[in-house]
């Protein structure tokens, strides 16, 4: 049960624990319970992105088929699952909610993130990587007409030129951490 005070979610009223209602709140990062001396922390969850692009800059986009930000444009990703390392996490995402197992992974950059679900506010470090494109595509166009949605995460595919800061203020981004990675990626194409 959460509500939203001074700006803030995840103000949990009972202990998961021992069920008392003398839970502290230490600015909903974490919480103690002085009744049985539970601790509870709001720690980051690592979650990451892939970003496929062709020769003509144009990137591969998921719309969105649920909430947060449903329809709204994101790159293949997801969180990472335990026992697992971003790099497999990426793969696996990509292989899950587009059908493909993408190759000759690289880290980008990582960025911070707010993702809210169910009234619960997590807080993210976004880790991306550049995927490369199948050698038997050319475009991402032709590259999209292969792609099986995974249909509960996603509601269908997009591409969008990102060449110019400009261009990426056109997309309507699900994520902020995106708008910083898509950002990174073309300052670093102007070197």
């Amino acid at each position: 049960m959460t509500k939203q005070i001074n700006g803030l979610k995840n103000d949990f009223k009972m202990c998961p624990m021992c069920g008392s209602s003398k839970i502290e709140n230490h600015g909903n990062r974490k919480w103690i319970c002085p009744a049985c001396g539970f601790d509870l922390y709001c720690n980051v969850a690592a979650a990451v992105g892939v970003v496929i692009q062709d020769q003509y800059k144009n990137v591969l986009f998921e719309v969105r088929a649920k909430e947060p930000r449903k329809g709204f444009a994101a790159v293949p990703g997801g969180f990472v699952d335990f026992e697992e390392s971003a790099e497999e996490a990426a793969i696996r995402e990509c292989r899950e909610e587009i059908g493909v197992e993408v190759d000759d992974v690289k880290y980008l950059c990582s960025a911070p993130n707010t993702y809210e679900y169910k009234n619960i506010e997590y807080k993210t470090c976004d880790i991306f990587f550049t995927a490369k494109l199948p050698a038997k595509f050319k475009t991402i166009e032709d590259f999209i007409k292969s792609l099986k949605a995974e249909e509960s995460e996603v509601a269908g595919f997009a591409s969008y030129r990102v060449e110019s800061l400009e261009d990426i203020e056109r997309i309507p981004l699900a994520f902020e951490s995106a708008r910083y990675t898509l950002t990174q990626l073309v300052r670093r194409g102007r070197k």
